[in-house]
């Protein structure tokens, strides 16, 4: 099996055949020469959906001289424009390829993977049509807006075979990892509590009002809703005031922050292959219960984060986690610090150089690696789907206000039809 794509070194390999024949110079920067990469060994990359949080991301990548960023899909010409400008002024030229509708750069043989980066009702349908297409993905998350959105699209890329990376990229990031492996080393004596920093869940079923819809080649009103339920345009919705709406949004917002600090805890316990199996909600918590005890606790944080009280250390900064054990705890936020206690034990620990928390680069490397050597990287399809629908499961509870009990195995809840059935949404016909 190809480590993936290889349309343009097949051709480039060709041309190189035939020009054989007679002499040909080919520069010291073409053979991949003082740290350049051969344009036929480059991993190309497509972008579904480009919005801040994808600008970010892009900036990353776009450093890494095994990747090349050809093409750009969103609905809205204003983010497509945007998108070209970067990429090409990266670059020097102006080869990169806009589309409206993703599922044209998808039909490009010469694609190797895409990163999804659209709003949450996106990323499942998108990321699984790419693997069918044949590509990897990269896609920020939270990676499915329903448990059902989860399962399948980790069931498709296991079917396809085609490499998935989900956009927790906490995994990554030192200071995150550092908890972790100290959590894992007995240091901190037996895990009892694992404390997870959450958004207040909301709830918001309401319209904006309706305004005059755009034509398409400025905003692609029915391809931007694509699977979500149809509603009226308005403005502030592709402005990115779509968040907390739940046609177009996750787990009553619980993944914005859930899907990241949720998954940490998982990989703190070592239970990446099962999850919580009691969930019960509070006004200012949920409470996971592991089948071995380890309490989970879902911090409701409300905004703006800068008086998180006696709960938090607020110097951490945002996505904070805390592990305790019987004999210490460990404190860890995005600002790349660590806190440790009791300080016989934190003199034992060295604080790791200081990345932020939202930093790709690690992440997005793991990412095109594996893309090269197939295999599975950190935050694979089977990880996401644990950790993501733990986060659902925490979710249904608070939204129907009762504690559920999950089966790990069946990922199906115990004697209660209604939760069962909120573990999928209807989508809507789009194409």
């Amino acid at each position: 099996m190809q480590p993936f794509h290889s349309t343009s070194r097949r051709k480039f390999l060709s041309a190189a055949a035939a020009s054989m024949a007679a002499p040909y110079f080919v520069s010291p920067k073409a053979l991949g020469a003082a740290g350049d990469v051969a344009p036929s060994e480059k991993i190309t990359l497509g972008v579904v959906g480009i919005g801040p949080r994808c600008t970010y991301d892009l900036k990353s990548m776009l450093q890494l001289k095994d990747v090349q960023c050809v093409a750009i899909a969103d609905v809205q010409a204003s983010r497509r424009d945007a998108g070209k400008a970067l990429v090409d002024g990266h670059y020097g030229n102006s080869d990169c390829q806009l589309y409206r509708d993703f599922r044209e750069l998808l039909d490009r043989d010469d694609i190797d993977a895409v990163i999804v980066a659209t709003g949450d009702r996106w990323h499942a349908a998108a990321s699984m049509q790419a693997a069918k297409a044949g590509k990897d993905v990269y896609s920020e998350k939270p990676c499915g807006i329903t448990i059902g959105d989860c399962q399948d699209l980790a069931e498709t890329f296991a079917k396809t075979k085609r490499v998935f990376q989900a956009g927790t990229q906490r995994r990554s990031v030192p200071n995150f990892q550092q908890a972790v492996q100290l959590a894992h080393s007995g240091k901190l004596g037996q895990l009892k509590t694992l404390h997870a920093t959450v958004y207040v869940p909301t709830l918001d079923n309401s319209w904006l009002p309706a305004e005059k819809t755009p034509p398409p080649e400025v905003c692609d009103w029915n391809l931007w809703l694509g699977p979500a339920p149809w509603r009226p345009y308005n403005e502030k919705y592709v402005q990115g005031r779509w968040r907390g709406y739940h046609d177009f949004d996750s787990g009553a917002r619980l993944l914005d922050w859930g899907a990241h600090t949720l998954d940490l805890c998982q990989w703190a316990n070592e239970s990446d292959h099962t999850m919580p199996t009691e969930y019960e909600p509070t006004d200012r918590n949920i409470t996971c219960t592991y089948a071995n005890g380890v309490k989970l606790i879902l911090d409701f944080l409300e905004e703006p984060f800068g008086d998180r009280g006696p709960r938090w250390i607020t110097r951490l900064g945002t996505c904070p986690v805390r592990f305790v054990g019987d004999e210490g705890w460990v404190e860890t936020g995005d600002s790349g610090e660590i806190v440790v206690k009791p300080d016989s034990l934190a003199k034992q620990v060295e604080q790791s150089k200081r990345v932020r928390g939202l930093d790709v680069s690690a992440h997005a490397r793991n990412f095109f690696d594996c893309v090269k050597n197939r295999e599975q990287p950190v935050c694979n399809p089977t990880i996401m789907r644990r950790s993501h629908v733990a986060c659902h499961a925490a979710a249904l509870s608070w939204i129907l206000q009762r504690k559920l009990t999950l089966d790990p195995k069946t990922e199906e809840f115990v004697n209660d039809d209604e939760a069962n059935r909120l573990r999928r949404r209807a989508q809507r016909n789009w194409a």
